[in-house]
């Protein structure tokens, strides 16, 4: 597969009344329709967004299963430069997605993403006078009423107090923890996770470990790092988060210290799980870790200097491009009828198609010699003609 030069669409909006800047990169398109979430954060640039909307090319062939319902759609992104903390930044999204209306109507689905919560991202769209965030996809369907119906549906289901929105990309991160440390030949219970950010990702993926006996020692968010060498009650932390996904220090029990907010990285832990920001681990911090697997739950947290000089050091990097992907192959999974609206048979149906895209993955790096972000990246440039050669491909 021939790597393209630039992505089909790139493009800069500017709020007149702020002059917060905004982006959209729309990387491919498959019958005529493309995926990525909307993400808010001060410093989001071009660059950022056109990485991350590859990287949905990449997440969408992965999860191509022949014959499901689900047929995998184009790669694309948003991101708006303003902190989403800011009062203004409720009308800097409306306005936002007010402009990119043609496109948001025509080919581009989109979603939460960091600093934004679906149901913000939905009532923004209402104001800008979008049917839905996901519109794009509807003449794809089926039967568009069911599909409606059956996602909203799922987003009502709530498990433990947490929805299974939120849940279930979660579970695909853990998934790929636990496919790692099964082909590791490394038991569960004892095994130290750290965590950077507690919001949806990193919240979901705690409660899912915690669960499955894996010690959570350390948490991260935007005040500092929570820690325990026995253990942090994750329950207790997920009861006291804000919507932002920062901890309630007042929910610390006995044994839990506060530390700056980078002791995270040079947790006493097997596992780090970089769950929230972009770029976090680099040359200049990359020596501090020392945990055996780095499980990518955020987008592109290890930049490429650092995994390079993480693998010489025998640290295994899984990749975003697979770890993350389960919240996008939910949504879809659940719209196109795949699975429907059932915490359990979405866990099951997350669990499964993880497990075995971790498997083909590490199995790839193995026989090639190569990384497994080298080997997911293999495995979809063999996928992408053959989805481009079925479906249509739009450059």
């Amino acid at each position: 597969m021939s790597t393209p030069t630039a992505p089909l669409i790139s493009l800069t909006w500017t709020d007149h009344l702020t002059g917060h800047r905004g982006h959209l990169v729309v990387d491919r398109l498959v019958r005529g329709v493309s995926s990525g979430g909307l993400r808010m954060r001060r410093g989001c640039t071009l660059e950022e967004v056109t990485g991350l909307a590859r990287g949905m090319t990449t997440k969408e062939a992965l999860h191509w299963t022949p014959g499901a319902r689900y047929i995998p759609l184009g790669g694309a992104k948003g991101g708006i430069d303003c902190d989403p903390h800011d009062p203004e930044a409720f009308g800097v999204l409306t306005r936002y997605l007010r402009a990119m209306r043609p496109y948001i109507e025509r080919f581009w689905t989109t979603g939460e993403d960091l600093g934004l919560t679906q149901d913000l991202v939905e009532r923004a769209a209402a104001e800008a006078g979008l049917v839905s965030s996901v519109q794009a996809v509807y003449p794809l369907l089926d039967d568009e009423r069911a599909a409606r119906q059956r996602l909203a549906d799922a987003f009502a289901v709530d498990v433990d107090g947490i929805g299974l929105d939120e849940l279930a990309g979660g579970c695909g991160v853990a998934e790929a923890v636990l496919a790692a440390l099964d082909r590791a030949g490394r038991p569960y219970a004892g095994t130290r996770v750290a965590l950077q950010g507690l919001g949806t990702m990193g919240g979901a993926t705690a409660r899912f470990l915690a669960r499955s006996g894996l010690v959570i020692v350390a948490v991260a968010d935007v005040k500092g790092t929570l820690a325990n060498p026995d253990g942090l009650d994750v329950e207790a932390l997920l009861r006291g988060r804000d919507a932002f996904g920062a901890m309630d220090r007042a929910t610390l029990g006995p044994g839990d210290v506060e530390l700056p907010a980078g002791a995270w990285l040079s947790a006493d832990a097997d596992v780090l799980v970089p769950a929230a920001v972009s770029y976090c681990i680099h040359a200049g911090n990359q020596a501090d870790i020392r945990a055996r697997w780095v499980v990518e739950a955020a987008n592109m947290p290890v930049v490429p200097e650092a995994e390079v000089l993480l693998a010489a050091r025998g640290v295994t990097v899984l990749p975003d491009v697979v770890v993350n992907s389960a919240t996008n192959a939910w949504w879809w999974w659940t719209l196109f009828g795949d699975i429907d609206a059932d915490a359990d048979r979405a866990f099951a149906h997350v669990r499964a198609s993880m497990r075995a895209l971790i498997e083909r993955m590490l199995a790839r790096a193995d026989a090639d010699g190569s990384t497994p972000r080298a080997a997911a990246h293999a495995l979809v440039a063999e996928r992408l003609p053959q989805i481009a050669e079925r479906y249509g491909c739009y450059r």
